[in-house]
């Protein structure tokens, strides 16, 4: 899936928000902290962590793409 944002950056736990991922940002906090989530490949444990376009985000099977 492929998200498209018109800020330079959007937060992780702000991204799988806007993207329906999750329901909640309770929820993202927890997707996040409890290892369900990956950046580019690798584990990402930090909700604030700063998401720009070109990068992947994998929650389970989903992948998001972020596109400018």
């Amino acid at each position: 899936m492929q998200v498209t944002i018109t800020t330079p950056f959007i937060k992780l736990d702000a991204l799988l928000k806007f993207a329906g991922a999750v329901q909640t940002g309770g929820q993202a906090k927890e997707w996040i902290t409890g290892g369900m989530v990956r950046v580019n490949g690798e584990l990402c444990a930090m909700r604030g962590k700063k998401i720009r376009p070109g990068d992947l985000v994998n929650v389970g099977e989903l992948e998001i793409e972020v596109c400018a």
